[in-house]
This record gives C-alpha cells, structure tokens and sequence, in this order.
C-alpha cells in the first residue's frame, strides 16, 4: 500500500478505536472479538467472467490463457503447485482486508524458501527498496513448532523471533535479526486461504507462504480490474480472480 494508503487506514483505526473508547467509558457492552478483516467489497463469478469476457483478446496478447477449475481443492493444488515452483501468484478472492495489510483475499504470493524470491517479486512486481522485508502467512497451528512465540496475530502485526533451526528453511520471509512480522491463518476466519498453505505444506513440508500486498507501488487493489490490469502489467506469472485462473503460457508449473 502507498504511504498515503497507510495513513487513511491508521487514521481510520484510530478513529474507530476512539469510537470504541468512548463507548466502553460510558457503560457500552464490549463486543465479541475480531478475529479477522475482511470487511471489504467481494465479486462474484459473474463479474469476474464479465471481465475476462471482454478482455480476452488483451489476455490472449499477453500469451495468457485463462483456466477453470473443478473445485476448491483443484485451485488450491494448482495454486501450491505454481508457488512451489518459484512462480509468483495474484491471489484474489472474497472480501477485500479493511486496514493497512494484505491478509490473503488481495495477496501476492511466493515461496518462503527461497532465498532469492525478494529479488524475484522486486524485479518483476514491486520494484521497491532491497532491505524491506516480505512477510510470511502461516498456519496457526505450525507457530509454535516455527516461531519462539506461541500467538494469535490475524492482522500481522507482530513480529516474532524465528527458530534457529527453522531460518535457512525460509530464508525469503527471515529478517536479518532472524525475525518475521508473520500473520497467522486459520479455518475459520479464511478456509480458503488456510486450505492453500495446508495444500503448499503438504507439498513442501513449509506450512506458510510468503504474502506481500496485491499492488505495484499502488494502493492495494480492490476490484477484479484493478487485479487483472496489475497482473497484465507486471510480470507476475498466475492470477487467481476468485475460482478462475489467468496463467501466463511460459509459467514452469503448466497443468
């Protein structure tokens, strides 16, 4: 998100927790917990092949092909499989995240274990400076087992130490201080989401993927538009637009 994507949404958090204060200091009945942020706008299927419809010749143009899968489970492996590959993936699907970070409905993803995937998502996406770190999305029954800290952090906004054995593994979401701003997924709050890093993981044995916001030094795309315009102009490989997938015919993981 750019720097002025940021400071509207903190303003906005600020001035939804000032709301709440208030209403706790006289007497207001505390809710039940967030336990994620996807509050945003969603597309469904019709509007996302409206889409693709009409712009299929600038796909095809683009030695793009577009894909449909059979169910859930079919995206999720075909999805694991490309980011298994070093391939970098635009995952879009239901509701958009409300707030400063990309939380897996207007993601980009990568491999975690790869040492060089900074590199690859800032030459081919993000062209931004080499010392930021990108950020992992893990399962949130693997923290424990991967991070020194045992946590709920659903909106990434924590960083945890990560274990010494663990670092060489995921190198590409490792800070320099052997650290990660990580974001921990669960069934409940995105079952799809949650399925894919189950899916990668059983592939690779990494129960996380590396997830960096859906943009190109923008504010964080929202519509099946914003998605396919940003995937067509950068040199992202897949593009997930909810069950429909637009695959670029050099991409290594072709199935």
């Amino acid at each position: 998100m750019s720097p002025g994507g940021h400071l509207v949404t903190t303003l906005a958090a600020c001035a939804v927790g000032a709301a709440y204060s208030v209403w706790h200091a006289q007497g207001g009945a505390r809710g039940p917990a967030h336990t994620h942020a996807y509050w945003g706008p969603s597309f469904g299927v019709e509007a996302i092949d409206k889409l693709l419809a009409e712009r299929a010749a600038e796909i095809a143009a683009q030695d793009c092909r577009i894909e449909q899968t059979s169910n859930e489970q079919d995206l999720c492996d075909r999805v694991a499989r490309s980011v298994a590959a070093g391939e970098v993936v635009g995952w879009f699907q239901g509701r958009m995240e409300w707030g400063p970070r990309a939380l897996g409905n207007r993601s980009i993803l990568g491999d975690p274990r790869r040492a060089d995937m900074k590199d690859i998502l800032n030459l081919k996406i993000k062209r931004r400076e080499s010392f930021r770190p990108f950020a992992p999305s893990v399962l949130r029954e693997a923290v424990p087992e991967w991070f020194e800290l045992d946590g709920e952090v659903p909106f990434m906004m924590q960083v945890y130490p990560i274990r010494a054995d663990k670092r060489a593994s995921i190198p590409a979401v490792t800070h320099v201080d052997g650290s990660g701003r990580l974001q921990t997924v669960t069934a409940d709050a995105n079952p799809r989401y949650h399925r894919l890093i189950s899916t990668f993981q059983g592939l690779t044995g990494v129960p996380m993927v590396l997830n960096t916001s859906f943009n190109e030094n923008e504010p964080v795309v929202c519509t099946p538009a914003e998605a396919l315009d940003c995937f067509l102009r950068t040199k992202m490989d897949l593009l997930v637009l909810g069950d429909r997938i637009v695959r670029r015919k050099a991409a290594a993981a072709d199935v």
